[in-house]
């Protein structure tokens, strides 16, 4: 039975590792693996800048990728979270009952859209921030 609360926090806090298709999904799902890729460059580039400085190029073409995998992340556990109990069921619980408790929203659900909004959001205007800045100094 894959519970909706535990699914949208596992997308909050690991989905840029797409721990949460793991879980949903599988080990072997291509997805999961796939979305660990962005987390990958994104982190490479901050260590880049750390190790490098911020006047690299390369670092700031890569940290977005990292910053624009959390946005997505947190869109998904918003997403997760917001499917009715019969929709949840049916795709992620087939054999159990549509009204069974493992796709019911409770508070912890309704706390983790309310994080994965506010993170989400701060993460992706940081993101769009930190590009522009760096793009613009870089033509100036």
């Amino acid at each position: 039975m894959k519970n909706k609360t535990l699914a949208v926090w596992l997308t909050l806090v690991l989905g840029s590792f797409g721990l949460q298709r793991v879980y949903l999904a599988g080990r072997y799902d291509r997805w999961a693996w796939l979305s660990l890729l962005p987390s990958l460059v994104g982190w490479y580039g901050v260590v880049r800048a750390r190790t490098l400085g911020l006047d690299d190029m390369w670092s700031w073409i890569l940290i977005p990728f990292g910053g624009f995998a959390l946005a997505a992340s947190a869109l998904v556990a918003i997403r997760y979270g917001l499917m009715d109990t019969a929709s949840w069921n049916a795709r992620f619980n087939q054999q159990a009952d549509p009204e069974d408790a493992a796709g019911q929203s409770n508070g912890l659900t309704v706390l983790g859209l309310g994080a994965s909004l506010m993170a989400g959001t701060t993460v992706l205007m940081a993101t769009i921030a930190f590009s522009f800045q760096r793009y613009f100094e870089f033509t100036v």
